[in-house]
């Protein structure tokens, strides 16, 4: 297992390996995706009680660090 942050874990054992909200088997995507698509941090946590308000912001903090990682792409020379 691979501990991201105190809040998202990854482990090969658990959803394939996607980052999770530690203790849980919520994936960063399914939280992000909900916040994206115009949810409130309240109506997430209403949707997973197990949740905390620290979890969700953790994943939003996880997902910021991901996108922020540069892969540059190779040009191919003709």
């Amino acid at each position: 297992m691979v501990r991201m942050t105190d809040k998202v874990t990854i482990d090969h054992r658990i959803m394939g390996g996607v980052p999770c909200i530690a203790g849980t088997r919520i994936p960063v995507a399914t939280v992000i995706g909900l916040l994206g698509g115009g949810y409130a941090v309240d109506e997430v946590l209403a949707e997973y009680p197990t949740l905390t308000r620290d979890d969700v912001l953790a994943a939003l903090r996880f997902a910021a660090s991901a996108v922020d990682e540069r892969e540059l792409p190779l040009r191919l020379s003709a």
